[in-house]
Parts: C-alpha cells; structure tokens; sequence
C-alpha cells in the first residue's frame, strides 16, 4: 500500500534523468548524471552532491543557514524538491538574503523542510501516484505541510499550499540516502 509520504517528482516525462546507481565507485563521472555542471554520484549523500552543483549554491547555503546538512546527510530515505538559483531569484528582492539571516532561521528552516518528503520516491512513482488519484496526488513534507503533484503535459509539476507552482526540470538524480528533483520555483508552505 502506498503513502502519502512515497512520491516524487519528474522532470519532463520525455526527457526524465534515470540514471543506474549501481554504478560502481570506479566509473567515470561521465556515467553520473550532471547538474550545475557537476556529476552526481549516487554513492555519495544529498548535500555532498548539492555542494557540488554550480546551479544549487543559494539552496546549499540555505541549508547550512539552517543547520540541515547534517540532517539530510543521515540516512533518509529523502526525497528533496531542490529549487535552483534561479528559482530563488524569482522571490521578491531581499528574501534570500532576510531568510538567511540567524534570527530568521526558524522561517528559513520551515520553508527548506516543505521541500523534502520523507520517503525515496522517483518519478516513475510519482507518475502513477498521479494517475492512480485521477490526476493529482497530495505528498506530506518533513515540514508537515501538503505538497500536490500533478501532470501538465509531459512535465511533472509540483504545487504548494499557497497555490504557487514549480516545474521538475531534471528528475530522479540518485544519492546515497533519496532522490533530487531539481524544480524551477521555491515552494512556500501556509
């Protein structure tokens, strides 16, 4: 039986990242799939990988801000909905910069936490979630809020409580404990 908790996302049904995570230590990067210009290695954890993404460097250092890393470098399993740093840039001007600051890393933390589902889902998964609801299914977050995915032609869309949407624009990149699925917008928990 499925829970509310075991989705993910994908990015473009047509052009959705599988990759295998067997891969072996000694393969070459070239077998990994790339984001931010970097590759990610399946072996390795959420963070360690994000670390490496040229396009993830606000969401890295958000997650440090709030003291996360270390979280979502356990065990999971994760699934993390990771907005890049043009998604961040779409906020209004200075929220990044407010939501970094120590006395608002309770805000900051709520708003990270939305991103993450506590369950290893995939986009295959998240697919049929989908079309098993009659074309949309709601996820719960580490945050506690409800995150809805949806279908909007061929990409996997994401919906927050607040009625904002993010796109998947690469799917399913493998880690050690979850899933990123690099998304196109921050989504704001109520």
């Amino acid at each position: 039986m499925r829970t509310a908790s075991a989705l993910i996302l994908s990015a473009s049904v047509g052009t959705t990242v599988a990759q295998d995570a067997s891969t072996s230590s000694g393969a070459m990067s070239s077998d990994m799939p790339m984001v931010g210009g970097a590759p990610m290695d399946p072996q390795k954890t959420i963070p360690e990988n994000a670390s490496q993404a040229d396009n993830l460097t606000t969401l890295v250092a958000a997650v440090k801000a709030a003291g996360l890393a270390e979280t979502l470098g356990g065990d999971g399993p994760f699934t993390v909905f990771a907005p890049t740093n043009a998604a961040f840039k779409k906020l209004p001007a200075g929220t990044v910069e407010t939501l970094l600051k120590p006395e608002n890393k309770d805000q900051l933390t709520k708003i990270l936490t939305y991103h993450v589902v506590p369950a290893e889902a995939t986009s295959a998964a998240a697919m049929q979630m989908i079309e098993d609801d009659g074309g949309a299914h709601n996820v719960t977050t580490v945050e506690g809020g409800t995150l809805t995915l949806k279908m909007d032609g061929g990409n996997l869309v994401v919906i927050d409580e607040s009625g904002g949407g993010a796109v998947v624009t690469q799917a399913d990149v493998m880690q050690s404990n979850g899933v990123v699925h690099v998304i196109d917008s921050v989504l704001m928990p109520e």
